[in-house]
């Protein structure tokens, strides 16, 4: 019997003018970036704890520290890639994953088909197994007054 197991990840950073914007792995042309000790993107961050999550490995803190200079502007498809490989070498494969950003702008409907090549792609699945999708807040909370940008993502594994 194969072993399913789920996994569940979220992730937010703060907002600044003149930053560069990156989520799911691709640079999205905006006015404000997100602040983070990596490049901060959301959603590959929350992705990696998922799966993390899901195989019971800890956090993505865990394994790589804000506090180290290490990761310090780090490209986040490289910590996907090292997650990845910890699955890995547990004996997991990835089935598919979930993945909601949550900001009011930009829009990023014109980035997600990327977003989810470059995702499934580092993952090594197909693309039909990567969900990318955005929603807003309707104005409401960090999110809504662009202060903010927040991801959350499902995974399976097996």
């Amino acid at each position: 019997m194969e072993r399913f197991r789920i996994g569940h990840g979220y992730d937010v950073h703060a907002l600044g003018e003149g930053l560069a914007l990156r989520l799911g792995g691709v640079d999205i042309e905006h006015t404000k970036g997100c602040i983070a000790h990596s490049d901060g993107d959301v959603l590959v961050h929350a992705l990696c704890d998922a799966l993390l999550g899901a195989a019971a490995l800890g956090d993505i803190g865990l394994h790589f520290p804000d506090t180290s200079d290490d990761f310090k502007g780090i490209d986040s498809l490289l910590l996907l890639d090292r997650t990845v490989e910890l699955l890995r070498r547990k004996g997991y494969s990835i089935g598919n994953a979930d993945c909601t950003l949550i900001l009011q702008r930009p829009k990023v409907r014109p980035y997600i088909d990327r977003m989810r090549r470059v995702l499934a792609s580092r993952m090594g699945v197909n693309i039909d197994a990567v969900s990318v999708k955005a929603t807003t807040t309707e104005r409401l909370g960090f999110t809504g007054r662009e202060e903010g940008v927040a991801a959350e993502v499902v995974v399976l594994i097996y």
